[in-house]
């Protein structure tokens, strides 16, 4: 199930906009196309991010696939539970797989990014 009240991005990121921080992870369609995660490299807190640009990797069973941020801002905090439990990633990753949080720097890029239809329609096709 895709959560109505985020966003997603073409390249299977998911947005949770609190006031003016973001919250992103990857969807379960992603966790699900990337098999098994076993390790996730994300930025310190303090790195600004532009949109769309490449803020980490996440390494599975089988493959290596690179993150990009939905929304531009400065990154505020990487989840350290991924570090010790990357698989929360697959297992939860709405949740408790969350990447990082990004104080937002143009809270209008939100608006760019497709809803929970729009990525239904997107994933459905693959």
């Amino acid at each position: 199930m895709v959560p109505p009240e985020l966003r997603y991005t073409k390249d299977h990121e998911w947005v949770r906009l609190d006031g003016d921080v973001a919250t992103v992870g990857v969807t379960a369609f992603a966790a699900e196309q990337l098999g098994d995660v076993v390790f996730v490299e994300l930025p310190a807190a303090g790195r600004s991010l532009a949109q769309h640009a490449t803020f980490g990797v996440v390494e599975s069973v089988k493959a290596v696939s690179d993150l990009f941020a939905p929304i531009g801002g400065e990154v505020v905090e990487a989840n350290p539970a991924l570090a010790g439990a990357p698989e929360l990633v697959n297992h939860d990753p709405f949740g408790a797989g969350w990447m990082i949080r990004i104080r937002v720097s143009q809270a209008a890029e939100i608006d760019g990014l497709l809803d929970a239809a729009a990525y239904e329609q997107l994933t459905a096709k693959a």
